[in-house]
């Protein structure tokens, strides 16, 4: 098998674009298609349905990847082993997350093991995250609930719950407020997608509560300044509250609005040498009620 025309179909497919996939591979665009379409016809199959500029990978495409996956994977090992980057001190870690407060925690722990290894951190929602470390654009994730899936080693980390913040000197109650009476109150929430969102909207549906927020905010900042301008009651987790002298937190009751976060990598890449310091790291720091 021709090793060249199989990355070409690896890139093609993990970019879902021949333009993305030229530039990645620094070839030209008819090249990388010359390169896939030899692929296809030395075993004459169709590994792609093109549709215009469009691509989809046809099920053979999708099983063929899933192989390819894991080739280049042990070829990007094979490579650290042979560059001698044995030490994660002298390598790059790139880390998703979709809650920033438990990846800086992560973050804190690699830097304090692995002083010289170099960090990046892209945010995203937990959707997005799980796509890009499928995709190999970064190396570990800091998810909330991932799914279990054989592709995916998974170590627990923390639980968070989500409270309510009002401005001080609101009139709602210290102790903890009923999630029906919560939802009466003009509600500031993220966006449809948000793990915020989608925690409390199916505890609202659980037990046949109306969910209509009266404001959707795309970021916790902007949650938490509008509740400080008086626009409404805002819903965070409880990480996220941070110390603000203008806002309190009030604990929800009568729904269990815990998430489970866990670092996360791919199978296929856990033996990599920078991931393998991350995923010790984060089995040291795990809390031990994550699990």
């Amino acid at each position: 098998m021709n090793h060249s025309q199989l990355r070409a179909f690896h890139r093609v497919a993990s970019e879902g674009s021949f333009t993305r996939a030229a530039r990645a591979l620094r070839v030209s665009q008819p090249t990388l298609s010359a390169q896939v379409k030899a692929l296809e016809e030395s075993f004459g199959v169709r590994l792609f349905d093109r549709r215009g500029r469009r691509i989809a990978l046809t099920p053979l495409g999708q099983d063929l990847l899933a192989i390819t996956e894991q080739i280049f994977a042990l070829e990007e090992e094979a490579e650290a082993l042979l560059a001698g980057i044995r030490d994660p001190a002298r390598g790059a870690l790139t880390i998703g997350a979709d809650s920033p407060h438990h990846a800086m925690t992560l973050l804190a722990g690699l830097k304090a093991g692995h002083g010289g290894l170099t960090l990046s951190v892209s945010v995203g929602s937990a959707a997005s995250v799980l796509r890009d470390l499928r995709d190999y654009r970064c190396d570990v994730a800091v998810l909330s609930n991932p799914p279990e899936a054989p592709d995916l080693k998974i170590v627990p980390f923390r639980r968070d719950r989500l409270v309510a913040i009002v401005p001080v000197g609101d009139q709602a109650e210290e102790g903890p407020v009923p999630l029906s009476l919560l939802l009466e109150r003009p509600l500031i929430i993220r966006e449809a997608g948000s793990v915020t969102r989608d925690v409390l909207e199916t505890a609202a549906a659980a037990r046949r509560l109306t969910f209509r927020p009266s404001m959707e905010i795309g970021s916790r900042e902007a949650v938490r300044e509008a509740v400080a301008a008086g626009l409404g009651v805002g819903v965070v987790f409880e990480s996220e509250f941070g110390r603000d002298a203008g806002l309190r937190k009030v604990k929800i009751a009568g729904a269990d609005l815990t998430v489970r976060y866990a670092v996360v990598c791919l199978e296929a890449r856990r033996r990599l040498a920078n991931i393998r310091a991350a995923m010790t790291v984060a089995e040291d720091l795990a809390d031990p009620a994550a699990t």
